[in-house]
């Protein structure tokens, strides 16, 4: 997967995530979006580690994997940076 493809999935995570996770949220749309940036590269590395198979295209197991990460990052900014 390229970069801008990383970059978009991220997106569509970081908004999946903020959805999942209500709330009042101090970080704003666009922290989100990078969080869920950083949550799809998360994902993908810890989805790789534990033998879920590599991250490649743009199908319904990578946005999951993406989102899964980006859900992690983003409870444990509200639980421990906040």
């Amino acid at each position: 997967m390229g970069i801008l493809s990383w970059i978009i999935l991220g997106l569509v995570a970081g908004a999946l995530a903020r959805w999942l996770m209500p709330g009042e949220d101090k970080m704003g749309w666009i922290m989100t979006m990078v969080l869920g940036i950083a949550g799809a590269f998360a994902g993908g590395f810890i989805g790789s580690f534990i033998g879920l198979g590599s991250v490649s295209g743009f199908n319904i197991a990578t946005i999951l994997t993406a989102t899964a990460g980006a859900v992690i990052l983003l409870f444990t900014y509200n639980k421990f940076i906040k």
